[in-house]
This record gives structure tokens, C-alpha cells and sequence, in this order.
């Protein structure tokens, strides 16, 4: 399988933070992420635990009684990032 150049994952990058912010405060799923930027899921996460390390999006990983899911994540901007976001838009 071919590389993808880093220049590639950061427009697929933004093209992720796009998603986000428009959906915020709403969470979604990585699915839901890899469907809409025609990516794998998988690569669509890894590119997601890389933005959360940079403290950019936060993982949410309970549903809205408490309970930890099993095998899906869902993701959001960070407060800080939707903050610069909403600046940097207006």
C-alpha cells in the first residue's frame, strides 16, 4: 500500500476539524468521520489519536447513561480548538 505524504494527511486533517466544528457539540462517530472524508476507518482514527494527542479534538468514549463503549469511539473539537475555530471564522 502506497504512502500518503504528510502534506496529503493534513488536508485530510482539516478536512476532519471541518467536520467537526460544523457538527459541534454534537460527537460523531469514526465512522460516520471516515464515511464522509471516503478514507478507511482505520486510518481515520490514527489521524484522530494524533489530533488528540495534540490535545486538538477530545475522544469520547461513553454513551450518554455513563457506559464505556466496546468497540466505537466518538470524537469532538476540543473547547480550546472550537474557540480559535469560532475566532478565526467570524
Amino acid at each position: 500500500m502506497p504512502r500518503i505524504s504528510e502534506q496529503k494527511k493534513q488536508k485530510i486533517s482539516e478536512h476532519i476539524l471541518s467536520l467537526l466544528f460544523d457538527s459541534f457539540p454534537k460527537p460523531l462517530f469514526t465512522s460516520e468521520i471516515a464515511r464522509e472524508t471516503a478514507r478507511d476507518e482505520e486510518f481515520i482514527k490514527s489521524i484522530l489519536h494524533e489530533l488528540n494527542n495534540k490535545s486538538i479534538v477530545s475522544l469520547i468514549n461513553k454513551n450518554t447513561k455513563g457506559i464505556n463503549y466496546i468497540r466505537r469511539q466518538r470524537w469532538r473539537l476540543s473547547n480550546k480548538t472550537h474557540e480559535i475555530y469560532s475566532k478565526k471564522v467570524k
